[in-house]
């Protein structure tokens, strides 16, 4: 039987009304059809399917409902798939609303649909425009992502990824950086978190999209923030450094345990060396930067890569450190004008780091 015929059957057995066995079997091969690009590319022909998975995400049995939302989760991953989940239908609103109670039951999967939808730009919009709306904003986001144990039944670790992804958008960025808030700061403890490799991954990604605005560098260096030290520890070993090496380092990278592991994710080790790259596009930022020794930390580290993609962006941050300053003129890189070769390339790079984090997902 043809995928499309065999959907067609099931769309009358996905009901609230439909006896539990019945419902459990047709459901499953529903949720199977949604983790192919086939069976996804039915569910967007008909808008009935994502409406009955919708009404049961409601179901009072935990089995049915959890296969519900896993089909969402599964739907939203697809671009087109997410822009109608997005825009076609009022839920956005309520996705938001519903993660941040301490009580939902299912919060980890709608977490996982707000992260999903939100990897494209017109989708991130729509979602931080809901946040926005209620009275705490991305106040309450941040507060929850903070809280290891606020929801007893879910963990919230895709909370991060989406905080990282609404931080495509410059609103978010601001409010991140806010001076006053001091939101920034409470995030820094994250570069470390070993609870999860996603809550990690989003947290670090979130500063990394931060340090794109060049406006806050030096804020970000200074004594008030101190955002080196926190993006350099997760790269630094347990190597013995010498006098020399240390002298001027921050003290919390000089004299590691013997046992300090590094950042066993090679993705997260790339953003923490993207974050720092970014810090260095201003000659100031760059100074501080050198003075502080990362370099050092990059030479350790660049002794025990083993990924390739790490390798290379390691290898361009250390040379940027150790070159000599550009000409006059040219001194903030992100102002310096890109040959369209060049911007292509690094296009390409950065959509390719999206399309292997979304497949590590």
């Amino acid at each position: 039987m043809a995928e499309g015929d065999q959907l067609q059957d099931l769309l009358q057995f996905l009901t609230l009304e439909t006896r539990l066995d019945v419902l459990s079997v047709a459901l499953h091969h529903v949720l199977g059809l949604t983790g192919s690009v086939d069976g996804i590319r039915l569910f967007k022909s008909d808008k009935r399917y994502l409406e009955a998975i919708f009404t049961l995400t409601r179901h009072p049995q935990e089995s049915v409902a959890t296969d519900s939302y896993l089909a969402l989760v599964n739907l939203s991953t697809d671009v087109a798939m997410a822009k109608i989940i997005t825009f076609d239908y009022d839920l956005v609103s309520d996705f938001v609303q519903y993660v941040l109670k301490s009580d939902s039951v299912y919060a980890d999967f709608v977490c996982g649909i707000l992260s999903n939808i939100t990897r494209d730009e017109h989708c991130c919009e729509k979602v931080l425009e809901e946040i926005e709306k209620s009275e705490s904003g991305l106040s309450e986001v941040v507060e929850v992502i903070c809280k290891d144990k606020f929801n007893p039944k879910n963990k919230l670790h895709y909370l991060g990824q989406l905080l990282s992804n609404l931080t495509q958008l410059p609103q978010a960025r601001r409010f991140i950086l806010d001076k006053e808030r001091c939101v920034v700061q409470r995030l820094l403890a994250f570069t470390e978190y070993e609870g999860s490799v996603i809550r990690r991954g989003g947290i670090i990604g979130t500063l990394k999209n931060c340090c794109f605005e060049t406006a806050y560098h030096l804020w970000l260096l200074s004594d008030e923030v101190d955002i080196l030290p926190r993006l350099l520890l997760p790269l630094a070993g347990p190597e013995e450094l010498s006098e020399e090496d240390m002298d001027g380092m921050p003290e919390d990278l000089q004299f590691l345990e013997d046992d300090k592991q590094r950042e066993p994710d090679p993705a997260i080790r790339k953003m923490l060396i993207g974050a720092i790259f970014q810090l260095c596009a201003t000659k100031e930022g760059r100074k501080i930067v050198k003075d502080k020794r990362a370099y050092v930390i990059l030479r350790e580290l660049d002794k025990q890569e083993t990924d390739p993609e790490v390798s290379s962006v390691c290898h361009k941050l250390i040379s940027l450190l150790i070159s000599d300053e550009p000409e006059e003129g040219m001194e903030n890189l992100n102002e310096v004008e890109i040959p369209e070769d060049v911007q292509r390339e690094l296009t390409q790079a950065d959509e390719e780091e999206k399309s292997n984090q979304i497949k590590k997902e």
